[in-house]
């Protein structure tokens, strides 16, 4: 760790060195009066043993504490969270400006006098410490009011940057909880007399125009919506320290729960993960990161940046030791012990609770509610706080008041957040015994004896339910786009409403699981009587399998009907014609399925008995509804057919406007966009796909004489009629969208779309050249064989080295002619080369394919004669036994320089690196069936060394599985590419007791998922194992263990 370069003694004076006499001075003592008695006569302060402190709380109020001078710094803290009755209080700190203006933390453990220098006259604050990534991990009401205080703070100081919308946004949110409803005259005085934001007049518009959106709104909600807001924000909980890195460049660092940034102004511009990290350390001004050997590799270990003192670089250490402590450790470190002679670095440590100590010691108190006070709300105050029970179902911030609010004990259950009743007569009124209600000018403290209100009880929680509204448009969702922006005629303008039940008002709309094993094995015994509530018919689950999918395929098009549009009409970037082109034929799908899946969720919600219909059994079926559907979408088939004219001019326009190509590109690196964006656009025809299969499911489930089974009968034949006529076109589309993904991704080549060509496989090979195999990417179409290399100059994207035409094509296995396993040479017009695959099955693979492809070219009537030599880079057609990869290197670090902006907008989350990574290929036929193969659901996760399981909601497409807390959110968390894993059931050594769980394994990557009931386990395991597996590798998926307990 941190070093000492030095030690720091008291020295004698020069004077009493030499002996000199010591000066008593002059008396003022009285005549008659003593040292002793003028000592006994002065009161106790005046020798300085205590000092007043004034510290400015987060409402701006300025509190004064006594406190013993030679105190430790945990005796303050201590103090102002009892006055504050703050009970999560190891989310904040007191900081103090340092003699350069800088912000520093106070210590606990150190002497408040040996780190403030004149703590009379000091500037000292509190503040939040730590952020954590999700508001949901705040287990308290009062906590998540003092969090939005500080994000009210970090606006007015400009620390958290973030566009005029999302400003405005935030400050209508704070309005609704300061003044309550909108009042355009009060609002307009309001904002007159109080800042929140710099130069905030010309934002006065939008932040009345949003407040009237709030209505009905209370504090607690509105807190919860501003740090929902805030937390996708890239500036969220951001403190920059200033630096410069080994070639001088100025850069900004920080530190989040993630691990440590690296910020080039407000841009973010790389992350050392945690995980990632060995060791942090410093010394003198030099702050040091040593990476693990496996992130590294090849290259330096340690990175070094130069901040601008000793002092500065040390109290950044400081704080990257507390946030890794607090975030990922389970318990607080041991203090070290002294050496006795001298010691080597520092010997600081984090000395508060970790979050995981903190969250279950608030659960576990069981702490009785006590009021507190909103200094600065008109509005009546929140009588409570969350009890450790409470519900915390995390919602998006436009979609908060009508979601319903779970059980408190569905922690990790799957019903808790299914579905919307439809009967307001079922909805519990919550009444309180006591209105809680306080004046402004009332002190900001929680009076630790009003216990008397108490929020709703967890029986009661058990039963709220709202009445579903119209489906809300997203209208801001992330931190880099916003829609409010969106003017423009064709843009959709739903009306903002919220739905809110005022009966359900005593419950906060509050909040998400903790994205962590804290507290996951509580609802385990729960979720068993849970279980047995819910209907257990096959049917049932069925349906519930197409609400999911439904729920992820809206999301879907909302990326192109919301977030695209709003990027290309914020930069004026597409063409009138083509905006209309596109939009045209995408918002009336977009809403007929916002419509269906409102029906869907009245339905499982009648299903499921959550309603006060006389005759439940009328609704325990979903023939009728599809079919209902089936009709009106069949409407609606001019429109997807149209998409291939669309996907094909977008193509087009991206080629030619150089404004919409940047707008692409740049959208694509957007977390929302999980996908290609040309994706997108199939999934319309794709989802017609999805109905067929599922429908066929319920047909053969259902016996001929059921009610449901002809409805469900004519319904499969309605959307079979529209298969059969959009089947042609999706094969054109899957095929076009693949060549214009690879067209994007490959460096060398601009004309890969071309008239008649298809693609057939891509995939990692070991090609045969002078310093032995080497790895290359291959990439199989109907006309020709690129192979292409990924290089080592901090770009992903693959250059292309060499293209075989098929034309007089030749390919023979050579294993034993080159003595290398699984070789094969490719014999063509131009050149010869020798490569070899991974396994014999993929050998094999690549060897039927090639060999049916050069056959189709051999029967086709027009030949290829299409020439690639302008299009490829000059020194592309050179063969890698040429040129060696250290010389291809070299060439790729001159070319990347002079092509920073092509590469920066380069996605690494294609197909072509899974394969790369996992020495593995996959054909068109495998993505074919990977559409067919689609689902979403909640499922519980655990690691393979971890107790807990966490609920996440996990969507499988493009051979991923992608993870989010709940289907509300707009991008993923985290995903997880299946190609080369293997998938089964748990053996006994893995220690699962439980049931419907599944495995998934790639070498020593081991992770269990568990179902909600049979059907469900099944129908994860087969699609994972259908769109992972081709046919001839299927019988290799599970091991040989696995297989005889499946």
């Amino acid at each position: 760790m941190g070093e000492i370069e030095g030690t720091y003694r008291i020295l004698q004076t020069p004077g009493s060195r030499l002996g000199v006499q010591k000066n008593t001075g002059v008396s003022t003592l009285e005549p008659g009066q003593n040292f002793s008695t003028a000592i006994d006569s002065t009161p106790p302060k005046s020798h300085d043993r205590f000092v007043q402190i004034k510290i400015k709380l987060l409402d701006n109020t300025v509190e004064v504490f006594d406190i013993e001078s030679k105190c430790l710094g945990q005796k303050l803290l201590t103090e102002v969270y009892k006055h504050l009755n703050l009970v999560e209080s190891d989310y904040f700190g007191i900081e103090f400006q340092n003699m350069q203006s800088y912000w520093i933390w106070l210590e606990p453990m150190k002497p408040i006098i040996k780190q403030i220098r004149r703590p009379k006259n000091a500037v000292i604050r509190l503040a939040v410490k730590f952020f954590p990534p999700d508001p949901g991990q705040l287990q308290e009401e009062y906590t998540r009011y003092l969090f939005a205080l500080q994000i009210k703070r970090d606006l007015v100081e400009e620390r958290l940057a973030c566009n005029d919308n999302t400003a405005a946004l935030l400050i209508s949110h704070l309005l609704q909880s300061e003044v309550g409803d909108f009042d355009e005259t009060g609002d307009r005085e309001h904002l007159k007399n109080n800042l929140y934001f710099p130069n905030q007049e010309r934002l006065q518009g939008k932040i009345l125009e949003f407040h009237k959106k709030h209505m009905g709104q209370t504090p607690a909600e509105s807190d919860f919506q501003v740090l929902e807001i805030a937390r996708k924000l890239e500036m969220y909980g951001i403190r920059f320290r200033l630096a410069s890195d080994r070639e001088g460049t100025k850069i900004n660092l920080a530190v989040s729960h993630t691990g440590v940034l690296v910020f080039q102004g407000n841009t973010k511009i790389n992350t050392f993960n945690w995980s990632k990290v060995r060791k942090i350390s410093f010394k003198r001004k030099r702050f040091l990161i040593k990476l693990h050997p496996e992130v590294h590799g090849p290259y330096q270990d340690t990175l070094e940046f130069l901040l601008g003192s000793r002092d500065e670089c040390k109290n950044f250490w400081k704080i990257c030791v507390e946030y890794h402590t607090f975030f990922r450790l389970f318990d607080q470190p041991k203090p070290k012990a002294k050496a006795v002679f001298f010691s080597r670095g520092s010997s600081f440590r984090y000395s508060g609770r970790t979050q995981k100590q903190l969250v279950d010691y608030v659960k576990e108190s069981g702490l009785k509610k006590i009021p507190y006070e909103r200094r600065h709300s008109k509005t009546r105050m929140s009588a409570y706080t969350l009890s450790p029970d409470a519900p915390k179902q995390s919602v998006s911030f436009t979609e908060g008041l009508k979601t319903p609010v779970p059980n408190a004990c569905t922690y990790a259950s799957f019903h808790s957040d299914n579905i919307l009743s439809t009967n307001t007569a079922s909805v519990p009124t919550f009444t309180e015994s006591t209105p809680f209600f306080v004046e402004s000018r009332i002190s900001n403290t929680r009076s630790s004896t009003a216990e008397g209100n108490s929020g709703p009880s967890e029986e009661t929680g058990k039963k709220v339910a709202q009445q579903p509204g119209s489906p809300v448009l997203q209208t801001f969702q992330g931190p880099q786009l916003s829609s409010f922006t969106t003017k423009n005629p064709i843009t959709l303008n739903p009306p903002f409403h919220v739905n809110m039940n005022t009966a359900a008002q005593g419950s906060s709309p509050l909040l998400s699981p903790v994205l962590s094993d804290v507290g996951g094995a509580r609802a385990e015994e729960e979720e068993e009587a849970r279980r047995k509530r819910y209907p257990a018919d096959k049917a049932y689950f069925i349906a519930k399998e197409i609400l999911a999918t439904e729920r992820t395929y809206l999301k879907d098009l909302e990326v192109l009907t919301v977030w695209f549009r709003s990027a290309v009409v914020k930069e004026n970037a597409m063409p009138e014609g083509l905006m209309t082109l596109f939009f045209s034929n995408i918002d009336p799908i977009y809403e007929f399925h916002r419509g269906f899946l409102k029906e869907l969720e009245q339905r499982l919600a009648l299903w499921e008995g959550r309603s006060n219909a006389p005759t439940k059994g009328d609704y325990q079926r979903i023939g009728d509804l599809m079919l209902r559907n089936m009709h009106m979408l069949k409407e609606l088939t001019g429109y997807l057919q149209k998409h291939d004219e669309v996907l094909t001019e977008l193509e087009k326009a991206t080629k030619y406007i150089k404004k919409l190509e940047m707008v692409y590109k740049e959208f694509e690196l957007q977390k929302v966009c999980y996908l290609p964006l040309n994706t997108f656009l199939l999934k319309p025809i794709q989802r017609l796909m999805h109905y067929k299969l599922i429908l066929g499911r319920l047909c053969k489930h259902y016996k001929i004489d059921q009610r449901d089974y002809a409805d469900c009968k004519n319904a499969l034949k309605e959307v079979t009629e529209m298969t059969s006529q959009l089947q042609n076109s999706l094969i054109r589309l899957e095929n076009f969208q693949k060549l214009t993904e690879l067209q994007h991704d490959l460096l060398g080549i601009d004309n890969l779309v071309a008239a008649g060509r298809e693609f057939i496989r891509e995939g990692c090979l070991y090609k045969l050249t002078k310093k032995g195999l080497q790895q290359r990417m291959f990439f199989l179409f109907s006309d020709m064989l690129l192979y292409t290399s990924k290089g080592v100059t901090g770009t992903n994207q693959f250059k292309i080295h060499g293209h075989l035409l098929l034309h007089r094509m030749l390919v023979e296995e050579s294993e034993n002619e080159w003595s290398v396993p699984h070789c094969f040479t490719i014999y063509s017009a131009q050149k010869t080369i020798v490569v070899a695959a991974s396994t014999r099955l993929e050998m094999g693979k690549w060897m039927e394919d090639l060999n049916m492809a050069i056959e189709m070219a051999k029967k086709s009537s027009e030949k290829s004669e299409m020439s690639l030599d302008n299009s490829m880079c000059n020194r592309s057609n050179r063969s890698s036994d040429e040129v060696s990869l250290e010389q291809e290197s070299e060439e790729d670090i001159h070319s990347s320089r002079s092509s920073l902006d092509r590469q920066s907008h380069h996605r690494a989350n294609t197909t072509m690196h899974v394969c790369w990574y996992r020495n593995t290929s996959v054909s068109m036929t495998d993505h074919s069936v990977a559409v067919e193969n689609q689902l979403s659901g909640y499922l519980l996760r655990k690691f393979k060394n971890s107790d807990g399981w966490q609920k996440l909601w996990v969507v499988f497409t493009n051979f991923c599985l992608f993870f989010y807390k709940t289907h509300q959110d707009d991008y993923p968390l985290a995903s997880l590419p299946l190609l080369g894993y293997t998938v089964g059931i748990p053996v006994e050594a893995d220690g699962i007791q439980k049931d419907y769980v599944f495995k998934l394994q790639f070498k020593s990557h081991v992770y269990f998922f568990r179902a909600e009931s049979k059907y469900t386990f099944e129908r994860w395991i087969e699609v994972i194992k259908r769109a992972t597996s081709s046919p001839g590798r299927s019988s290799l998926c599970i091991p040989k263990d696995e297989k005889t307990t499946n």
